[in-house]
Formats: structure tokens, sequence, C-alpha cells
């Protein structure tokens, strides 16, 4: 006779979500709360009146306050009472175009004054306060496993749609009330020290933005420079260049693209010369300044660094050089290509009825005129720009791996593989 082995963990019990400590419980959000829909009224209301937790507020923060409420509505007392918000009630993103980007949940974490909210969401409110702890249920409802089950239970017709009643039926792992406070601490430790960082890189990038503005312009000037500041024509300081590529059906081709708003240079793909339908690339090297004929007037230019010398571009890029390197520098000009007044320049420099459809005309270009300091003024200037440049990446870095570190350690708390010590 075949023995039969039942897998045991100790301290864990098999449930229909996977296993979980022994003293969690597998609840359906319908066990723990109510639901019901939001206000909704012309727009005549709006702008006005008192506190309403719009669709945006829901998606975009995990916690909502008075700072992060910003609607305003014009309500009477009935309307108070049945939309009526406080702390601990989850509001859920109701509709949006994919599956993906509904049901994202905010729980409010402070009193909001007569605050209502809006028919784009849903209200959750707990029927019992010592079921669960609102700063846990931001967590727990945002999980990828909680948000595969409410994708898995919404509807899809001309838009994705979830309510109550679907919300209701998804099961969720919670674990003791003094646990659940203790994941909350300690996952909040972590969103502390990312919203410090995000503060900081925020000030980091309005210093860069005012250092931009000044220094470009000459209102502010670097130590041991007062020189004057000459008028050229990009005729006069630009010259194009072009480097065909021999085509090769067999070569692998690695291609590269500007993003717009000065997002600069990414890798785009690398593809056979026999995947390529257009047999006409051109090589960029270290140093050209690239112009997108069809999107430069929306920022698409950038500067080819080390990462990306001897890729390939299409014929709807211009590559640019200094013609006289004792003149212009280069990374200099690209700083300069991030201001209103270049886009300005762009925009003059192109035709078209609809601003989307508007092409880049070089010879228009060239002939407007840029001043400019020496360039060893311009040097000094661009390795400022570059060093506050860094200095963001670095700490947008740092952010980054917090991020992910919390996300690691969600896994491990929301699923009871890793336990916290509580004081009941």
């Amino acid at each position: 006779m075949k023995e039969i082995i039942v897998e045991r963990r100790e301290g864990f019990k098999k449930t229909k979500l996977g296993w979980i400590p022994e003293d969690w419980q597998v609840k359906s959000i319908g066990d723990f709360y109510s639901f019901k829909n939001g206000l909704n009224k012309g727009k005549e209301y709006f702008g006005k009146g008192t506190a309403i937790i719009n669709y945006k507020d829901v998606y975009k923060n995990q916690f909502l306050t008075n700072e992060n409420i910003n609607g305003l509505v014009e309500v009477n007392k009935s309307e108070k009472e049945r939309y009526s918000t406080k702390r601990g009630d989850v509001f859920f993103t109701r509709t949006s175009e994919t599956v993906e980007e509904i049901a994202f949940a905010a729980v409010l974490s402070e009193d909001i004054a007569n605050g209502v909210f809006s028919g784009f969401v849903l209200r959750a409110r707990p029927v019992n306060d010592k079921n669960v702890y609102p700063e846990f249920a931001a967590y727990c409802f945002n999980t990828f496993q909680s948000r595969k089950e409410i994708i898995r239970k919404s509807t899809m017709t001309t838009r994705a749609l979830t309510n109550g009643t679907f919300l209701s039926q998804v099961d969720i792992a919670f674990p003791p009330l003094p646990e659940q406070k203790a994941i909350a601490n300690c996952l909040s430790t972590w969103d502390t020290a990312i919203t410090k960082l995000d503060a900081l890189i925020k000030a980091k990038q309005q210093l860069k933005k005012g250092l931009m503005q000044q220094l470009l312009s000459g209102k502010k000037r670097l130590p041991d420079f007062d020189g004057e500041w000459s008028s050229w024509t990009f005729e006069e300081l630009f010259k194009k260049v072009s480097r065909p590529v021999d085509w090769d059906d067999e070569e692998t081709y690695e291609l590269i693209s500007v993003r717009r708003r000065s997002g600069g240079l990414f890798h785009r793909d690398s593809l056979k010369g026999y995947e390529i339908l257009t047999k006409k690339l051109y090589t960029a090297k270290k140093g050209d300044f690239l112009m997108s004929k069809m999107q430069i007037l929306h920022g698409a230019s950038g500067i080819v660094t080390d990462e990306f010398d001897n890729m390939k571009i299409s014929g709807s890029y211009i590559a640019v050089v200094p013609k006289n390197d004792g003149i212009l520098n280069m990374e200099y000009m690209a700083w300069y290509s991030q201001t209103p007044f270049f886009y300005h320049q762009t925009y003059r420099s192109s035709y078209g009825v609809h601003i989307e459809k508007m092409t880049f005309n070089y010879n228009l270009f060239k002939k407007e005129e840029v001043l400019i300091p020496s360039v060893e003024e311009q040097t000094a200037i661009a390795q400022v720009l570059n060093t506050a440049d860094q200095e963001i990446a670095l700490l947008t870095t740092q952010r980054n791996l917090l991020q992910l570190q919390k996300k690691g350690l969600m896994q491990q708390l929301l699923t009871g593989k890793k336990r916290l010590r509580t004081n009941g």
C-alpha cells in the first residue's frame, strides 16, 4: 500500500491563500468592511465648499491626509452624512481604462472635517475597529497577491470596473491586531525614509532648476569669471555630421532614440539588419548633439555619452558637433537645450498645422542666435550642473533601493514568512 505523505509546516496552516501562520485568519474583505459608492454632482458644484476625496487622491497616495486632499465641492447636510469620511475608511479606485489601474487602495489616516468622497471611488468602512488596524490596511490591500485577486474579480467592457460586491469577495490573510500594528509600524519606517528622500530630491531638483536659469543666462556668475558674453548663430557654432552605415543584413545594430522633455538618450532596440525595414542608419559618436526632426520642439535633443558611443540613429535625427571647440563646449549646449528659450527657438524653426505634427527646419534654426560665455566658463557651468545632476541621481538610486527593500519586506511580513515581536 502506497504511503500518503501529508505536508506539515510547524506553526503554519494551509489555506486557500497558501501557508499562513496558525494564529492568522483568512477573511473576505466583506467580513470586515461595508462598501458605499461615492457622490456624483455637476461641475458647477466643484471648486469650493467641503473637502472631497477624488480618484487621483486615491490613485497617487497610500495614505490620505488633509495635506494631500485638494478637491472641494458644495454639499448639503444630507450629502455630508451619506458620503461622510472618517479615519480608518479605505477608498478604492472604481473604474479605469485598464484593469491594472482599478481598485488601488488608500486609507484615510486622519479625520477630514465634513469630508466626502467622489463617485469615482468606493468607500470601505470598517464594521468593527478592532478587526483591522487602519495603517495595516493600506499595506495589505496593495500587495501583489491582493491586487491580483481584485483584478480577477473585476469586469471589463468599454472600461474596467469594480464594485463593492466584487471587492467584498476578495480574501485576505489577516494577522492578529497587535501584529498588524507591528507590521504597519515597521513598514512606515521605510515610508518615512522614502518620503524624506523624495522631499530632498525635489529640493535638489528645484535648486538645479534655479542654477540653470541663473548660470545659463549670465544672471549668476561663477567665481573668477567676469568676461563679456558673445552672440553667435547656430550656423556659426554647429557643424552637421553624417556617418552612413555600410549595410549588412546579418549585422546586429544597436539603435538609440531621444526622449521628449529633455529626457536624454535611451537604447531603443538591438536588431539584425534584415529586421529593419528602412535600410538607412547613421553612426552616432560621443559628443554628438542629436536633434529629432519631428520631436525637437518637444525637447527631444541630447548629447551622445560614452554609453551610446557608436550606436545607430535613423535619418529622423540631425547630428551636430562644434565647428570650433575653442568657442563651444557641447556639454554646455546640452544644458542650454533644456531651457524654455531653446524650446521656443526650435518652435520658431518648425512648421506645420498641429504642434504634434510640426517638422523641424534646420535651415531656419541655424539663423537663431544664442548668447554664450567663454568656453572656459561654459565648461565650469557644465561641471556645476553635472555635479548637481549626479547628486540627484545618487539620491534617486538610494530612494529606489529603499523602495525595493520595502517591497521585499512587505512580501515577507504580509505572508507571515517573517514575524515581528508584539506586546499583545
